[in-house]
């Protein structure tokens, strides 16, 4: 982050509703300071009912330099751009948008990249386990690729609504048909590592994001959850003896990646 914002300072954005629990910015501005870039990374609260028009006043914006895209919007986001890469185009979501100087948008998806790099960072290697992820929305279809490039042995893919599990794993087995890949149930039972990839863990009053009643202490939980940075399933995991993996890895892992592809510095 400049030190003295100007008139000439960039600016860049991170989306989110809610907003409060985001650890972006205070990474992302490091990282400018860094590389001594004019630039400044603010939390700009968007509804989904404000989104359409929000995303179009931001495209005429011409000091912005791009925004960073977290929950609800990263499957929403997909459609308001002008390009994605063919990663983003698989996963059908986004978590980096790059504005061009004519206004053009354009996206990558790099979520699943950071959270399989921040367990390798974290002494955690996913090839040849047996993964259980929770979710199907836009961070779970990124972690959901990056686990089936790091040549998982078996993947099972557990949401609310079954549909949206069913989808992603048809879509995985396109991509990866030799990949066991299986829509599961609450119930994660038989696994090697366990992935929360929802947003139940944000708010106090969510319920667990799957049953913990059968944890192994052989299991590895891992989180993407960042705030808080314990979660009541980290916490749940860690009383029932299992190897716990936070979710702030995932973005440490990517500050980097997402500030590269905005151009930061260059």
């Amino acid at each position: 982050m400049t030190s003295k914002i100007s008139g000439a300072t960039k600016i860049f954005g991170i989306i989110a509703d809610p907003i409060q629990h985001v650890q972006t910015p205070q990474a992302f501005n490091d990282l400018l300071l860094t590389r001594g870039v004019d630039g400044v990374l603010v939390p700009l609260h968007i509804s989904k009912d404000d989104f359409a028009a929000c995303i179009d006043g931001l495209r005429r914006v011409r000091n912005l330099g791009g925004l960073i895209v977290t929950v609800p919007h990263k499957v929403r986001m997909i459609g308001m751009c002008d390009e994605v890469t063919e990663r983003a185009r698989r996963i059908e979501a986004v978590n980096v948008v790059r504005r061009e100087d004519d206004g053009r948008l354009v996206a990558d998806m790099l979520d699943g990249e950071g959270f399989v790099s921040g367990l390798r960072l974290g002494g955690i290697e996913p090839a040849g386990k047996r993964i259980y992820l929770a979710g199907a929305g836009g961070a779970a279809n990124a972690i959901a690729f990056a686990l089936a490039e790091a040549r998982v042995s078996h993947l099972t893919v557990a949401n609310r609504t079954t549909s949206k599990a069913q989808e992603l794993c048809a879509r995985i087995r396109e991509y990866h048909p030799d990949l066991r890949v299986d829509v599961g149930t609450n119930v994660p039972y038989g696994h090697d590592l366990l992935v929360n990839a929802t947003s139940l863990g944000l708010r106090t009053s969510d319920p667990l994001p799957f049953d913990v009643s059968r944890l192994a202490p052989s299991s590895i939980v891992a989180e993407i959850i960042m705030k808080p940075a314990e979660t009541p399933l980290m916490a749940v995991a860690r009383s029932k003896g299992c190897l716990v993996h936070p979710g702030l890895p995932m973005l440490q892992s990517q500050i980097a990646l997402l500030a590269d592809f905005l151009k930061v510095g260059q």
